[in-house]
């Protein structure tokens, strides 16, 4: 990864995030990364701060990159491609965190043979704490998806998965954050209900879910099994259970994210 020159079309929120992960974990040096965007005062924050190049002109970025990443609005990017397609080599590995924009769509737009890969991450990028999923074209080697998970676990965690299920993607990690802050928010308003303050509430409900969810990630166990851990026969934890199971929250969260999958089906069409 050292020796790549990584360059950024675009430095929205996503491509910011990606661009202080990729220096703060190490993987190359400030000045071997690029960037290009209309927004000349974003641009000029991130080479004060960072030390990265950066340029309003996407055929510097495609000049000097190995990499580029894609972190543009679906909505233009056949326009961003054409502007560039002359300027593609053989080099050069395209990674877009476009939202809804397939391997096939992009590779109409780029020269035959050109390596793709598409990546849904999530908002939680902003934070160090993406949950993101690699879809390599058909050129991509197997380097190339290794590169990839470089670049995304730089901002957390990566899975890979076949094109066909990035709606379902889409529909859990993509939208599930809103739906975990729905959780968190109920999760305070039941501890103001019964006296605690606001702020105090918040915290412990945040803490509570990024406590809950690192058990699972580190111990590998099911959710379940690690639910009976804290869960006494006759005691708190299972009246309350009893309480979002009359409430069906399971089954209500389960069709959130089958709702959400299935827009993002639609959309895609």
């Amino acid at each position: 990864m050292k020796n790549l020159t990584i360059g950024f079309i675009g430095t929205g929120k996503m491509g910011e995030a990606l661009i202080r992960g990729i220096i703060s974990a190490g993987l190359v040096e400030p000045a071997r990364v690029y960037a290009s965007d209309i927004d000349e005062q974003k641009l000029n924050m991130l080479t004060e701060e960072l030390g990265i190049m950066v340029s309003t002109d996407n055929g510097v970025t495609i000049k000097e990159a190995d990499v580029i990443i894609l972190a543009i609005k679906p909505q233009i990017i056949r326009y961003v491609l054409k502007g560039i397609k002359e300027s593609i080599i053989k080099k050069h590995l395209f990674v877009s965190i476009a939202a809804g924009v397939n391997i096939d769509s992009l590779a109409d737009e780029l020269p035959g043979g050109t390596r793709v890969i598409r990546v849904m991450p999530n908002i939680c990028a902003t934070v160090g704490e993406a949950a993101s999923a690699i879809c390599p074209g058909d050129a991509a080697t197997e380097a190339d998806v290794e590169t990839a998970r470089k670049i995304f676990n730089a901002v957390g965690r990566t899975v890979v998965v076949d094109e066909h299920l990035m709606d379902a993607v889409t529909g859990l990690s993509g939208s599930g954050p809103a739906f975990i802050f729905i959780i968190i928010e109920a999760l305070a308003d039941g501890g103001v209900h019964q006296g605690l303050d606001r702020v105090t509430a918040q915290t412990l409900a945040a803490q509570t879910v990024l406590g809950a969810a690192t058990m699972v990630l580190e111990s590998g166990q099911h959710p379940g099994e690690l639910k009976d851990m804290v869960t006494s026969p006759g005691g708190t934890t299972i009246q309350g259970i009893e309480a979002l199971e009359t409430s069906k929250v399971r089954a209500g969260v389960m069709s959130a994210v089958i709702a959400a999958s299935e827009r993002s089906r639609e959309l895609g069409k």
